[in-house]
């Protein structure tokens, strides 16, 4: 699996119906208002003068250029989404919600999905990123370890359940 976006890369990218939902809400946003928000703005600072030494003319095309990178990156995701929900699994795959018990006794639950995904107030591990590619497979009872910036850290697995979105 690759640690980039998977998406960028053509890979099938895994989205629960909540996340498909705010995408597609972000780039009806972003394809309408945004953009005609966008040409207001440019037009706006046009109208002041000459654009070589426009500051409001170079920030108004600047957001332009972020808005428009924002809505390649979306549509590709969108384009490469499989939309499902998890069902009941013994096994740590993505969608699903682990509850892991690190070498304090301390006790965390993880929603392992990509960053699409996310929700606010709930923790993400990413099947892209060491900790939950560690995890995928792992069942209750297992321990997990793996590498991270602060060293080699080692969990048990003591629950797993499907993620359910409100």
């Amino acid at each position: 699996m690759s640690l980039c976006c998977p998406a960028m890369t053509g890979e099938t990218i895994w989205l629960t119906p909540a996340a498909h939902r705010k995408l597609l809400d972000e780039i009806a946003s972003l394809e309408g208002e945004g953009r005609l928000y966008a040409s207001e703005r440019i037009a706006e600072a046009r109208s002041h003068g000459d654009i070589r030494e426009n500051a409001d003319y170079d920030a108004a095309k600047n957001e332009q250029g972020l808005m428009e990178a924002r809505i390649r990156k979306v549509r590709q995701i969108l384009d490469h989404a499989e939309v499902r929900e998890v069902g009941a699994t013994n096994e740590v795959e993505i969608g699903c919600l682990v509850t892991v018990i690190d070498e304090d006794n301390d006790e965390t639950e993880y929603f392992i999905a990509t960053p699409e995904n996310k929700i606010p107030g709930v923790l993400l591990a990413s099947p892209g990123g060491p900790f939950g590619a560690a995890l995928m497979g792992a069942a209750v009872g297992d321990k997990v370890s793996y590498a991270a910036p602060g060293g080699v850290f080692t969990v048990t697995v003591a629950g797993i359940r499907p993620f359910e979105a409100d």
